[in-house]
């Protein structure tokens, strides 16, 4: 009789989880491994989550399914099931089956080192990451200096483009224009584009008026 496994898939920010980032690959991981064995995936759990956090309604609903249909929980990599050692030795304490694709033949105690050594390179990669950050300060580094200088870069940037297009848009207004959909009709029948070399929307036509200080209280899409 085929092994009957759910899945559970975790990736540790909401912007990946919206991107899909790490997502497709733990998936494919996932179901080469069931098509390897004959066995069969009842079901898929995603979460979104760090892997400090010791909460995972995900993961907790993944073990109940498993405790109920009687599955084995499968997952693409250890790492992306916990670094914290108290965290896999509760899991294995709950009884439920489970297997990592990246390392199947681990038996419990293997997994258990596996998670000694993930939480080990976690902690050692904060303490270099502090070191650095203080060393840093103190030889005078002003930290986050170069993001300041790149966001005045790109707010001058975007300053001189609205610039380019004062004069079309005042003549947008002398020619009729009401609304926002107005202007950017105006502007897409110059043959203008946005920065990013597309048609303009009502969107993007409202940055440009903002920013040039231009009629935006009244105006509507």
């Amino acid at each position: 009789m085929a092994t009957t496994y759910i899945s559970y898939l975790r990736v540790s920010t909401d912007r990946q989880g919206a991107a899909g980032l790490g997502i497709e690959a733990q998936r494919e991981a996932v179901q080469r491994y069931v098509a390897c064995v004959g066995g069969n995936l009842l079901a898929e759990h995603v979460e979104v989550e760090t892997g400090r956090s010791a909460t995972r309604p995900i993961l907790l609903q993944s073990i109940a399914q498993c405790r109920r249909d009687r599955a084995v929980l499968l997952i693409a990599r250890l790492d992306r099931l916990a670094r914290s050692v108290s965290f896999i030795a509760s899991l294995i304490d709950s009884g439920v089956e489970f297997v990592a694709v990246d390392n199947p033949a681990a038996n419990k105690p293997m997994l258990q080192m596996l998670a000694v050594f993930g939480e080990y390179e976690r902690d050692q990669i904060a303490a270099r990451t502090k070191a650095a950050l203080s060393a840093a300060k103190a030889r005078g580094v002003v930290l986050g200096a170069n993001g300041k200088v790149l966001a005045a870069s790109h707010k001058a940037a975007a300053e001189t483009f609205a610039e380019t297009l004062r004069g079309p848009v005042q003549e947008a207004f002398e020619n009729g224009a009401k609304t926002l959909k107005d202007v950017a009709w105006h502007l897409n029948e110059a043959g203008l584009t946005t920065s990013q070399g597309s048609r303009w929307s009502p969107q993007s036509t409202h940055r440009i008026v903002h920013r040039l200080g231009l009629r935006t209280a009244a105006m509507t899409a």
